[in-house]
């Protein structure tokens, strides 16, 4: 089954009226309504374009009760989203739905949200959810991208927070449509673009973080198809990544760039990458690639 009619997300329908029975009816109400996507400013339309994907998966999904990832069915998986879309909310001044933030530990605020959604019905959770990211990007529309916040265990420019809630709502969005055997159409290179340039940024920090001690080498990252790009990534996180004008580098990866998202995302299985020079150096780039991913 296709989601490109339903991906492009535009038709704001009428509820149906659910069957009787439990199950069935909980089904049936969850997959009524799918929102129009929200108009959101330049710079966080990857976002907005990944949440109006989840709701099309979500208006053909049928399957709420099997588990997905990290042994969470899909209304676990959107209170996850919720918590750690909540926490950037919280950090630049929107509105917050659910319980009151007491701990901005992203799995805390998860667990929270789930208490919070185990009593709501499926469809009370997916209006929390895209309620959620609605207020979130009504309220970018005011915001400096360049200002730096700590949302959860992460302090980074706003611009990049946001980019990386549409990563994981991707990378999620992904897990659900597989889990209900859906062809998930990929992002634009607009919105691919972005979110490609943020993981060619972040490659410095999985190294830090993994405990690699790469010096002062730089690597040319070049990715390819739509979105992709060609950067120059000094690995000293204290330097600046920059597109790739010739200079001379230690390593040169070449990958896929939405495969190359899915690897800093934690969801590489299956894929690798072209490396020419220092190969010892590309293998612990790509064991450390995915430590910043989480549930």
């Amino acid at each position: 089954m296709s989601l490109d009619r339903l991906y492009l997300d535009l038709l704001d329908e009428a509820p149906v009226a659910p069957p009787p029975g439990g199950r069935a009816r909980l089904l049936a109400t969850a997959a009524a309504r799918r929102r129009p996507a929200v108009d959101c400013v330049s710079w966080a339309r990857p976002y907005a374009g990944r949440v109006a994907a989840m709701d099309a998966v979500l208006a053909s999904a049928t399957a709420w009760d099997v588990e997905i990832v990290e042994g969470w069915h899909l209304q676990e998986l959107l209170g996850h989203l919720t918590a750690k879309d909540g926490l950037v909310a919280a950090a630049v001044g929107a509105p917050v739905h659910g319980p009151p933030i007491t701990d901005d530990e992203p799995m805390a605020r998860t667990a929270a949200l789930h208490a919070h959604e185990r009593s709501r019905s499926l469809l009370e959770t997916r209006r929390s959810w895209r309620d959620q990211a609605d207020a979130l990007c009504h309220a970018l529309a005011g915001a400096d991208p360049a200002r730096v916040i700590t949302a959860g265990d992460l302090r980074l420019p706003v611009g990049d927070q946001v980019l990386g809630r549409a990563l994981e709502t991707w990378i999620h969005t992904h897990d659900a449509a597989v889990s209900e055997g859906l062809n998930l159409p990929r992002p634009t290179a607009a919105e691919l673009h972005p979110m490609a340039d943020l993981c060619a940024r972040l490659l410095p920090v999985t190294a830090l973080l993994s405990g690699l001690d790469a010096g002062d080498r730089s690597v040319r990252l070049t990715l390819t198809g739509d979105g992709g790009g060609d950067w120059h990534i000094p690995l000293l996180p204290t330097r600046r990544a920059a597109g790739y004008e010739g200079q001379e580098v230690a390593l040169s990866v070449r990958a896929d760039a939405a495969e190359y998202c899915f690897v800093l995302g934690g969801r590489g299985a299956g894929h690798e990458w072209e490396a020419e020079g220092d190969l010892a150096l590309a293998a612990d780039l790509r064991a450390a690639a995915p430590v910043l991913s989480g549930p």
